[in-house]
């Protein structure tokens, strides 16, 4: 299991991050704090920076709380506002047409990687 802890990569063990399921982490990217989240989906992994492109806010209320209640998107519980996990495409709600802002993700063997962007 990962911590949340300031570093310039993010890793965290496949086994640790199953399919349909998402962990926060933390950056320290040029001098400052950025909030990020990864999503195991059925395409494979991709992780963002936790905040919605509509007014800024983090996308979970509640800790760690990004996907639908039947793990297909991935959803702002400020407004509503629902995300393609793989591409990060908002496809409704208030910021339709927008994106949250991915980080670069690698597989390293048995870990993902997280890295600033």
């Amino acid at each position: 299991m990962s911590r949340m802890t300031d570093s310039v990569e993010w890793r965290v063990l496949t086994v640790d991050l199953p399919p349909g399921t998402t962990q926060k982490f933390r950056l320290a990217c040029g001098g400052r704090s950025l909030d990020g989240f990864i999503v195991h989906h059925e395409h494979g992994y991709s992780a963002y920076i936790n905040r919605c492109p509509h007014v800024g806010t983090p996308l979970d209320l509640w800790p760690n709380e990004f996907l639908s209640v039947d793990g297909r998107d991935l959803i702002c519980s400020t407004h509503g506002a629902v995300f393609e996990p793989a591409s990060g495409q908002c496809t409704m709600g208030p910021c339709a047409g927008d994106a949250l802002e991915r980080l670069p993700v690698r597989l390293d063997g048995d870990s993902v990687t997280v890295a600033c962007p």
